[in-house]
């Protein structure tokens, strides 16, 4: 008697070959096409040819004579340690997946990439979630900053997406709430950076010859607020640690809000807002080449709750 497999979300824009490829690894193609010309493998109880797109909620008839090709899904390494609810949370933050790319809304508080000390890393629960799949990080977010966040899942695509972000062919946009009025309603932040300093030129540091990377901030000042804060939209053209939170902090002396190390969170401050300890930077949007089509995909994400309700509060505009 035939399986059924139920297509879940994350697999949601898949082609029927590419899954069973995954699934059946070692199973010949010319096998796999006999079987959908002689109506052994269906979707939704309709003959297939195998070009076919797959969709969450789709039922695959999976006939018993492929069962020797299936492949255990990889167990999650000992030196991780998250559930299986984590990483149906980090399921839920998905807002894009296909055959090569999955994008998601990154949580604030959760590292992107894993190492010593850290528990759970989008990197390894992105690999538990996509086992058939070579999950490579092609950006970064900071651990505090929330939003989007492109994972490859190939190793083509990794390539591609890799040298469109370096190149700065990628276009970023985030979102930022600073303790502190703006001068000017826009500019361009143009100097080195090393070790969370500003630098005026690459002036080596130390004795081992590092010299501070040049860092490229665009930003607008979206609205000023009645409390003395800013509500910025920031377009990086460089991608160095802590630039926008350096930037802000160190050259238009307004702190990003919730910011613990460099400034934006005031424990004795009158105002709530001043004392919040979530950092208010958001990935909003980025814009790219996509790896494979090379289609434009413009991805724009939601703002976590705790941003969302103080944009309601003080009326901010989102661009």
């Amino acid at each position: 008697m035939a399986d059924a497999i139920i297509i879940p979300k994350t697999e949601d824009g898949t082609r029927l070959l590419r899954w069973f490829l995954r699934n059946f690894p070692s199973m010949p193609q010319r096998d796999f096409y006999r079987l959908c010309r002689g109506g052994q493998i269906r979707v939704n109880s309709k003959r297939v040819d195998g070009r076919e797109v797959l969709h969450a909620g789709d039922a695959i008839r999976i006939p018993p004579t492929v069962a020797g090709y299936r492949v255990e899904k990889k167990k999650t390494e000992s030196g991780d340690n998250f559930s299986l609810a984590d990483l149906e949370n980090l399921r839920k933050c998905i807002i894009h997946n296909d055959d090569d790319i999955v994008v998601f809304n990154k949580p604030a508080g959760m590292a992107v990439q894993g190492g010593t000390g850290i528990r759970k890393s989008i990197d390894k629960m992105a690999a538990a979630l996509f086992p058939y799949d070579k999950i490579s990080l092609v950006h970064r977010l900071d651990r505090e900053t929330s939003g989007v966040l492109v994972v490859a899942k190939n190793m083509k695509a990794a390539q591609i997406l890799s040298d469109e972000f370096q190149s700065r062919r990628a276009h970023k946009e985030y979102l930022a709430l600073l303790a502190g009025r703006i001068a000017n309603a826009s500019g361009v932040i143009d100097n080195y950076m090393a070790r969370g300093a500003v630098f005026d030129t690459p002036t080596r540091i130390d004795g081992n010859g590092q010299r501070p990377q040049r860092a490229i901030t665009e930003y607008r000042v979206l609205t000023q607020t009645g409390n003395g804060m800013s509500w910025m939209l920031f377009l990086p053209h460089t991608g160095r640690t802590h630039q926008l939170r350096v930037h802000s902090a160190m050259v238009l002396k307004a702190p990003i809000v919730g910011d613990m190390l460099y400034g934006g969170v005031r424990e004795n401050s009158n105002d709530e807002l001043l004392r919040q300890t979530n950092l208010f930077l958001f990935a909003y949007r980025i814009t790219f080449r996509h790896p494979t089509t090379g289609k434009i995909i413009n991805i724009r994400a939601q703002l976590p709750d705790f941003m969302a309700d103080v944009v309601k509060m003080l009326e901010l505009p989102l661009p």
